[in-house]
């Protein structure tokens, strides 16, 4: 039998390099974060800077939770309020007009979802100011109600989202369930939400990481260091409080909030691809 080995591309290996070095470089600054993370102050200072720490000052991260000055753990739970509230209401409310608009016809439905769409084209800052005044003659100022309330009225893009979700459902199951005595808040309960794993999960994601991650909305309502979120309060570990800017406090703080997020995707990975490719699909 002749035996023919396999010829070697150059190009294959030049590219294969050239990606290395392209993920090297892309990881770095993760590195740098983990790296700073686990410095001292001393060596955090150190010039030139260390890519390993030559001390792993794991206590970093119990200087988050210990320092009264920081409140690192209250802020860390008021992030999960405010994400996990926003993630219920803008399920609950985006999904509720979703199936209005994919399971009833009026004359004026096309004109009203084209009103919805058009404020996906209203930039924050156009409304802050507005939003502002009202929380503020409601008595809401200084308090998490003003960045969780707006998830209960609904997202102008998440609605467009789970409608287009929930067109691709056939009207025959809608059919039957109303021969089969249910009545409309069943239909949508009992048969719409069951079926909408995917997109849900799309939703929730999206709407946890846009929640948790926002900086302006609470820097505008927050005043009070005990009601700061995570961003918030991760920029003010900066102010004049601290002798020395505490990077390594900072940069242990940052890997910490990754870690729900990076969880959240780990987990709903498979629900999230499938709720954007059916939603494609469609």
């Amino acid at each position: 039998m002749n035996s023919t080995k396999a010829r070697i591309d150059p190009m294959q290996i030049i590219g294969f390099l050239i990606l290395i070095i392209v993920t090297f470089i892309m990881l770095s600054p993760l590195w740098f974060m983990v790296s700073t993370s686990l410095k001292t102050t001393k060596e955090m200072l150190a010039f030139p800077p260390t890519w390993i720490p030559k001390t792993f000052a794991f206590s970093n991260f119990k200087t988050l939770f210990t320092n009264q000055d920081l409140k690192f753990g209250q802020q860390y739970l008021n992030s999960f309020i405010v994400a996990g509230s926003s993630v219920i209401g803008t399920a609950i409310s985006s999904s509720l007009v979703a199936f209005g608009f994919s399971r009833y016809n009026t004359r004026l439905k096309s004109l009203f979802f084209m009103l919805l769409l058009s404020t996906m084209m209203l930039p924050y800052p156009a409304i802050m100011i507005p939003q502002f005044l009202l929380f503020r003659q409601l008595g809401l100022h200084d308090s998490l109600l003003p960045l969780i309330l707006p998830a209960f009225f609904g997202s102008a893009y998440m609605i467009f989202l789970l409608r287009q979700f929930f067109y691709s459902l056939p009207n025959e199951l809608f059919d039957a369930g109303r021969i089969d005595g249910c009545s409309e808040f069943r239909l949508f309960w009992n048969l719409t939400l069951p079926l909408s794993g995917p997109v849900l999960a799309t939703v929730s994601i999206f709407t946890f990481i846009w929640s948790w991650n926002d900086l302006l909305a609470p820097v505008l309502y927050l005043d009070s260091q005990e009601h700061f979120t995570l961003p918030i309060g991760m920029a003010a570990m900066l102010s004049s409080k601290f002798r020395i800017s505490p990077w390594n406090l900072l940069m242990a703080a940052s890997i910490l909030s990754m870690l729900p997020i990076i969880t959240l995707f780990t987990f709903a990975q498979k629900r999230f691809v499938e709720g954007i490719v059916l939603t494609g699909i469609k």
